[in-house]
């Protein structure tokens, strides 16, 4: 499965990244069919220290439902930075992880974004499957 992210989309997680650093930001990423329309920003609300960790609060999460259904789009996951770490989900990150919902990470080097993946969790919740990140036709 592939995930399509739009020009507008993927700039918008970079510059998330690059504003939030050196702590991690967070959102979701809205839209139809697999193709990601917008992003919508959430506030880091962890207790555990936003610099290696993010958490999306109930509240935050029916503000960004009610967001979707109003511009008639769809949650379909959710994106957060990794600040000088790798894109790739941490344990943390399996630990929170819903079924359905794509997952995207943005690595931010020293302030820089780098690479931006996406991720889907297993069936049996046991680890993620990396998807495919594609260019969205508008």
């Amino acid at each position: 499965m592939a995930l399509a992210l739009t020009a507008t989309v993927d700039a918008a997680i970079r510059a998330h990244g690059r504003e939030a650093f050196p702590h991690e930001c967070c959102g979701a990423m809205l839209g139809k069919d697999s193709v990601v329309r917008e992003a919508f920003k959430l506030p880091n609300t962890t207790d555990e220290g936003p610099r290696r960790r993010f958490l999306v609060s109930a509240k935050d999460y029916l503000q960004a439902e009610k967001h979707a259904r109003s511009t008639g789009l769809d949650i379909l996951g959710f994106y957060h930075s990794h600040p000088d770490h790798p894109a790739r989900p941490s344990q943390y990150d399996l630990d929170h992880a819903w079924p359905s919902f794509s997952y995207v990470i943005v690595s931010v080097m020293a302030g820089a974004d780098t690479l931006l993946t996406s991720w889907r969790l297993k069936d049996d919740r046991s680890a993620f499957d990396e998807e495919t990140v594609e260019a969205a036709r508008r």
